[in-house]
Formats: structure tokens, sequence, C-alpha cells
């Protein structure tokens, strides 16, 4: 009996073409190895949404399945079901017709909820399917944001100073988090910051790469909020001496996102920062990565290759973990095993085994690849390279016929050769094993609402070569959109290093870092400058964008 609607499911995906006969025996294959529900498996593996899954649920079971995200939910509605009520069942009311609720709930067959809500409403109750996901994340939207941020403050510092202790009295607490959340969401924003200072709370969100001001709270949630967050991040709510990370997912309509939490003991108590990892955005083709034509072509070779290393530079935020996440995802299927050791684990990606670094428990980089290369991988992912050890290892692997991808801080692709050689490499080693090292930047975006032409600064133009001093220049004025800042979004400028046979000499022989860079312009390579230069000369960004993130570091 129990394999029926496993078959069943399985069958409507087939039908849908949502899943390929190989998909589906991969699945009903590691099914039988976890003993999982198949649905579950199928969205873990990245093979299955889970909207289609509950879509695909949902008719199975005879219920209509409902889109939550463009729905408006009036409020006379949602009255009908506490918000508490609908967090802890998973239920959302959708609207009302006559003496019928319509109900979105995430498990069509929960009998119990839909009977208290049919007891609660005093209606009765037709069930939608909707995915579980959206359903929080509705909750989180039509309950939340019917109140302000301020109004969210004085309801929490109420159930802060009273004395329940109930879910009801914990409410304005979760409600101001999640619209913290959600504010950080609308507002672009990758990192949350939540600094206790003597008097109040600051709240900080990082925009393009600038920290914004947010609302201040008072002091007197500070302990509400931290424990709310810390619930969130599934640490020790009673450790407030030592510091501590966790994480958790947070849903925004049909946006995923994956949130790192990292608290830190300070003079007037403990300051949160939550990075915002948007899996939505995350893992994209390289043709969408904006690179130039030459780089992607030659990028796009060196994946292709059986060994060696291939190196991504570029200083913390720049976008390499989304570089080599899309690199992955480019050469991923199930003829290759990929094995990653990462610090942190940012994103979980389908049919790739993932290690997470524990340096407490000393499990490091280079114990980590250890262990890795007796896993029989075709392609391997070091989060980082950061001292000798790694180093050795990865080249070693590499010699071995292993890929081997990782990152590296330097200013410039040549720049690595030296910063290698420092860590103990020779330069036999390195023009034996590497294959091309790609640097990167994130430039500021102007905003396509309030672009316009500009002059720039005669002191920005007088650093270009007279050749290059014609261009649709352009700036973004400042408008509501871009919250009037002329910016809106980041984009990658990028820098290849082909090692060719006659790089690779110029490596191994000891040539000079000038020698090979001249060599390898000879074959095409430019320069995170001229790439920044031509996205401004198009009007993408400001010229002044353009020096500041390339010259200043040359």
């Amino acid at each position: 009996m129990a394999e029926k609607p496993r078959k069943m499911l399985g069958e409507r995906l087939l039908e849908r073409g949502v899943l390929t006969e190989r998909q589906l025996e991969l699945a009903v294959r590691e099914q039988k190895r976890t003993g999982a529900m198949l649905g579950e498996i199928l969205t873990q593996l990245g093979l299955v949404t889970a909207q289609t899954l509950s879509a695909v649920l949902a008719e199975q079971g005879g219920v209509t399945y409902v889109d939550l995200s463009e729905l408006d939910i009036q409020p006379e509605v949602m009255a009908l079901v506490p918000e508490s009520v609908a967090r802890r069942l998973n239920v959302l009311p959708i609207s009302r017709e006559g003496n019928e609720l319509l109900l979105a709930m995430g498990n069509i067959y929960d009998i119990e909820a839909l009977s208290e809500v049919e007891s609660l409403a005093k209606m009765r109750v037709r069930v939608l399917g909707a995915a579980e996901d959206d359903i929080q994340a509705k909750i989180n939207e039509a309950y939340g944001e019917r109140k302000t941020i301020e109004e969210l403050i004085e309801e929490a510092i109420q159930a802060a100073v009273g004395d329940a202790r109930d879910a009801e009295a914990e409410l304005p607490i979760v409600r101001l988090v999640d619209q913290l959340m959600m504010k950080a969401v609308r507002d672009r924003a990758t990192d949350l910051h939540v600094q206790p200072a003597e008097r109040t709370v600051l709240t900080r969100f990082r925009v393009d790469g600038t920290l914004v001001q947010g609302p201040s709270l008072p002091k007197a949630v500070q302990a509400g909020v931290l424990a709310r967050l810390k619930i969130m991040a599934e640490v020790n709510i009673a450790e407030s001496r030592l510091p501590q990370d966790g994480k958790f997912q947070f849903a925004y309509g049909k946006r995923r996102f994956d949130v790192r939490a990292s608290f830190l003991p300070s003079t007037h108590g403990e300051k949160a920062v939550l990075r915002l990892l948007d899996k939505t955005k995350l893992v994209l083709s390289l043709d969408q990565l904006g690179m130039p034509e030459w780089v992607f072509n030659q990028f796009s070779i060196l994946l292709n290759r059986p060994h060696g290393v291939i190196l991504v530079t570029g200083p913390t935020g720049s976008g390499k973990t989304t570089t080599l996440y899309s690199a992955l995802n480019s050469i991923n299927g199930s003829d290759r095993c990929i094995v990653t050791v990462e610090d942190p684990v940012e994103y979980e990606l389908p049919l790739i085994t993932q290690v997470q670094v524990n340096i407490k428990a000393g499990l490091t980089f280079a114990a980590g690849l250890r262990s890795i290369l007796r896993q029989d991988p075709d392609i391997i992912l070091i989060g980082e390279i950061r001292d000798g050890e790694t180093a050795s290892i990865a080249v070693r692997a590499a010699l071995t016929g292993h890929l081997v991808l990782s990152t590296l801080h330097t200013n410039d692709p040549v720049g690595s050769i030296p910063r290698l050689q420092d860590m103990g490499l020779s330069r036999l080693e390195l023009g034996a094993a590497l294959q091309g090292v790609l640097a990167q930047r994130l430039l500021k975006v102007n905003c396509l609402a309030c672009s316009a032409p500009y002059e720039p600064e005669p002191e920005s133009l007088a650093m270009l070569k007279p050749h290059q001093r014609q261009g649709k220049w352009e700036r973004g004025a400042g408008c509501e959109q871009c919250s009037y800042t002329g910016i809106k979004g980041r984009r990658p400028i990028h820098d290849l290093l082909f090692v060719s046979p006659a790089v690779r000499e110029l490596v191994a022989q000891g040539g000079s870092l000038a020698e090979i860079e001249a060599q390898a312009r000879k074959e095409g390579k430019t320069s995170l400058f001229e790439h920044a230069l031509s996205l401004a000369q198009r009007g993408l960004i400001p010229l002044e964008e353009a020096i500041h993130v390339t010259v200043t570091e040359e």
C-alpha cells in the first residue's frame, strides 16, 4: 500500500514532463536507501520545485492548487484565523464565499487541522493545496505587513514588560523580527546587522555593498529579538559569553533565502549579523555572469579540462562563490563525482557531496581534502586555499588526475603565482598544475529608472588614455526606486589568465610577472580596468566607480 502513492506521484510527474525516467529512477533509488518520502527527495535533489510538487499532490488528492504570490487577502478574512493558529497549523485563509472559507493547506490530508479551523471560524472549510514554504511566507506578508515596524515595536515593548509568557505574548517579537527580515529582502540587502548600543539597539542593512541605517529598536526588546534570532538559527539561547554561528531558511513569496547567523558578545550585549543568500538567484549559467566573450570562451574550455587547478580570486564579497557554483552547475551531471569542502557550505547543490569545515573537530580544509581524495572524485571544490598544506594537497590532487576549483585572495590573476609560491609551491609545480586564474570584482550599477548623461570629473578623465575618453557616460540621479542613491544592484567584472603552453613555460621556468602578463596579453588577456571601462563607456556604471574599484588596487 505504501508504494502506491509514490508510484502515482512519479507517474504524474513523468506525464507532466517535469521528470525524466532517469531522474525518477535516481530518486526512487535514494528513497529506498533513506526511507524518506519521494517528494521530499525530489525537492532535496533539486529535481522538482516545492510548488510543482504541491500542485501535483493537490491534483492527486482531488483539490485545487493555488499560487499565493499574487493574492491580496482581506483583513476580515485573516481575522477568522489568528496568526498564531495559522503558523502552528501551517494554513492560510484565502477568501470567504458565503458561509464557506477557502483555506490553503500545506498538508491537505491534515484532518485535525481542518477540524480546528472549522471550529474556530464557525464555517465550512474548502481546502486548497499550496506549498508549505509559500504559506509561511504569505503569513509573514499578510499578517505582518498590516502594521508598521513602529507599531510592532510598541507591541513588542508591551509584551517584553508584561508578565505573559504564552505564545500570544511572543508574537509581537516574532512579527518584529519577520518585518526586519522582510525589509532586508525588499531593500535588496545582503546582510542585516542587529547591534546593541548603550541605550538602544541599532539595525543596519548592507545594500549594494554599503551599510544603510535601519530602524532603531528600544533596549527593552533587545533580549527578545536576540532570543528569537537564536531560536531561528538553532543555537544555544542561554549562551551569551561566547561567539556562536547558526543558519536557517527564510521565505518571501517565491524567493527562498539561506540565512547565516553570527552572534558575537560585545560591550552592550550580543551583536547579531545575518547574511541573506538568495537561493533563487544563485546557480546561474555561466553566460549570465556578464563575462566578456573571450573570458567566457576560455573559461568554458578550462572547465572541461580533465585535471588541473582553476582559481577564482578577489576580495571578500566579490561574488567568487556565485562564479564557482555556476561553474559547477555547468559541468554537473550524474556521470561525474563532484565533492566540495567549504567554510561554510553556503548553498546546497543537487547531486554534489558538500563537506562543512569544522575547525573545533579537526576538520580543516587540508583534512577534508585528504578524505575527499579517497572518495573517488572527478572534480573537487575547495572553498579557499588559506595555507601551504591545503595548496600542496590541491596541486597534488590536480597532478593525479582531478580537476580542482578554489579561491584565493589576490588583486589580479598573475599575482596568484607569487602568493602560491609564498605558500611553499615551486614554479615547476605551478607550471604543471595551474590551468587558469579568474579575477573578479563587483561594481555598483546605475539605476535604470533615473540614469542620465553626465560629464565625468576632469580628474577621472585625466586617468584615461586619449582614445578612451569618449563614451556614453551616465550616472543615476537618484529616485524612489533606488532610495535616492542612483545605484540599483551590482554586476561583476572579470579578468582571466589562461595558462596556454607559452604561459605555462614562463611560469615553470621562473619568468617574471611582467613577462607572463605580456605573453597572456598577446593571446587575448585584458584587465579588470578595461572591462570596467567598457561598462562605463556604455553608460551602465559611472566612470568614477570603474576607476575607484580597479585603478586604486593596481
